[in-house]
């Protein structure tokens, strides 16, 4: 009864006027068809691969809907543009998510009619999932965390969390801390599963295994660091930084990916001239020589090369109000140790998880980069940070595989 209530009190509750109208679907098209949802930018990679998966090992179509992947739709405070990872595909379509209200739900299932959905993250859509309880539609809740009520729809309405999530078949918790708030909200112990966080699509970087040999008895024996993405307000960071390492290793190399090619010119010259560095460019076919003391890697596209070849890589603009620039996951996913400062940019989520698992170091000034490079001079150290970040590019698989086999069950009907 609470939730019946709590259901009308929340579809009297207005939407904002502003709120865009949804474009009309695409064509449904024959055969199976598994419902996906990403209400936020950072959900849209792990349920690609889930999709990606479905249509290539089960020959099913996937409808992935999100704001980020239709800017039109009402958004969530945590999007961001997803760009490259804008689905392409056979098999794989995008829509506008629907709104929570009865009439658009309705409207939405009556079109697709999916064999199965599966919502990521903590949004709950209370009118989507009675509709989808009254036509015995299975759902499930993968990447779940603390259960929230879409933006702007929040308020007080009785029994309605509660109700929704008692409603739900399947719930993968992101951790134990998740799966307590799930339980305390109304999740049924019976419909929680093993959860942790789903794969996110490979970070690696392509390279030239011949470049990479080369270059690497070039700088063998030579203890290495990579300066990547450095926006002009951190040069004299990172130059303080490797002159204060320099003492400790004379031998050291600093790599620097400037995050603006053209402004490779002025940053030789300004080392050179006035740190009396010697200094070799990629652009211009110069080698990291014995003798080199900084080697700018302004050639384009190379960055998977020097993720490999440097055993620490400092993420360029985490001490800048601009934030991370590169996603630090790449090089983690080739053993490359993580050193960056306190501001994540568009990448705190991958920046949290790899802290999360104490596979990063945090600093907060070139004195603190200088000390923290020191530190990871010796090999072990870096090497347990580098262990630890290549487990956290891995470690979803396993919790993919199970949403996956739990699809196919919701699917054949078992679950």
């Amino acid at each position: 009864m609470s939730f019946s209530l709590g259901l009308t009190l929340y579809a009297l509750r207005r939407r904002a006027p502003d709120a865009p109208a949804a474009p009309p679907p695409p064509p449904r098209p024959e055969g199976t068809l598994v419902w996906l949802h990403a209400p936020a930018g950072e959900l849209v990679p792990p349920m690609l691969v889930l999709a990606r998966r479905l249509i290539a090992e089960d020959g099913v179509s996937v409808l992935l809907t999100g704001s980020a992947l239709h800017p039109g739709a009402p958004a969530s405070p945590r999007d961001r543009p997803v760009n490259a990872l804008q689905p392409q595909g056979a098999g794989l379509l995008t829509a506008a998510p629907p709104a929570d209200t009865a009439a658009e739900a309705r409207a939405f299932l009556d079109h697709w009619r999916p064999a199965a959905g599966v919502m990521a993250g903590g949004e709950v859509r209370p009118a989507l999932i009675d509709q989808a309880a009254q036509r015995g539609l299975p759902l499930a809740l993968v990447d779940a965390e603390r259960p929230a009520l879409p933006p702007g729809r929040d308020g007080w309405f009785p029994g309605l969390m509660r109700g929704a999530l008692a409603r739900l078949d399947h719930v993968m918790p992101v951790d134990e801390t998740a799966a307590r708030a799930l339980r305390r909200a109304g999740v049924r112990a019976a419909a929680l599963h093993a959860g942790g966080r789903m794969e996110h699509p490979s970070s690696t970087l392509p390279i030239t295994e011949a470049e990479r040999a080369a270059l690497s008895r070039l700088m063998a024996t030579r203890p290495v660091w990579l300066a990547s993405h450095i926006p002009e307000a951190e040069e004299a960071v990172v130059i303080e930084a490797h002159r204060s390492v320099l003492r400790l290793a004379h031998r050291m190399l600093m790599i620097v990916v400037p995050d603006d090619p053209a402004r490779a010119p002025a940053m030789a010259a300004r080392m050179a001239e006035v740190e009396g560095w010697m200094v070799a460019r990629r652009s211009a076919d110069e080698e990291p020589e014995p003798d080199v003391q900084v080697y700018l890697a302004d050639g384009p596209g190379e960055l998977g090369l020097w993720y490999r070849l440097a055993p620490v890589t400092y993420m360029g603009g985490s001490l800048t109000a601009g934030g991370c620039v590169a996603d630090p996951l790449a090089a983690a996913a080739v053993g490359s140790a993580i050193v960056h400062g306190p501001r994540s940019g568009a990448h705190g989520g991958a920046i949290g998880r790899l802290a999360a698992a104490q596979a990063t170091a945090l600093v907060g000034s070139a004195a603190d980069l200088a000390l923290t490079l020191g530190e990871l001079l010796a090999p072990d150290r870096a090497a347990r940070l580098a262990q630890a970040a290549w487990l956290v590019t891995t470690e979803g698989a396993e919790v993919t595989a199970r949403a996956l086999a739990l699809v196919r069950a919701m699917i054949a009907g078992r679950g």
